[in-house]
């Protein structure tokens, strides 16, 4: 399959096409079927654009999307933090118990 490369403003005026025939179909998914052939794609490739555009332009997504990754972050950080944690645990047990004179476990 060969694939297309679209310029920018292709991409842009794309979308701004999409944005402004929206009014005009049913569902945002009919407006992108009508208007990729006259671009020269496919709908999926005009949804993507507009879902990008989208993600870009509104800024609670954008925000939303940097909370998403803050919050990953941070779980990673904790699950780390939670593993270390309990080695120590462990390492602390066995030295009392070798201080006792016990054997570990």
């Amino acid at each position: 399959m060969k694939t297309r490369n679209y310029t920018p403003e292709i991409k842009e005026r794309a979308v701004r096409m999409l944005i402004e025939a929206a009014n005009d179909y049913p569902s945002i998914w009919s407006a992108i079927k009508a208007i990729a052939p006259k671009i020269g794609c496919t709908p999926e490739t005009l949804r993507s654009w507009h879902k990008k555009h989208i993600d870009q332009t509104i800024p609670a997504n954008v925000q939303a999307q940097s909370d998403k990754e803050r919050i990953k972050e941070l779980e990673r950080e904790n699950k780390e933090l939670k593993q270390a944690n309990e080695i120590i645990r462990k390492a602390a047990g066995l030295e009392a118990q070798a201080e006792k004179g016990r054997p570990p476990k």
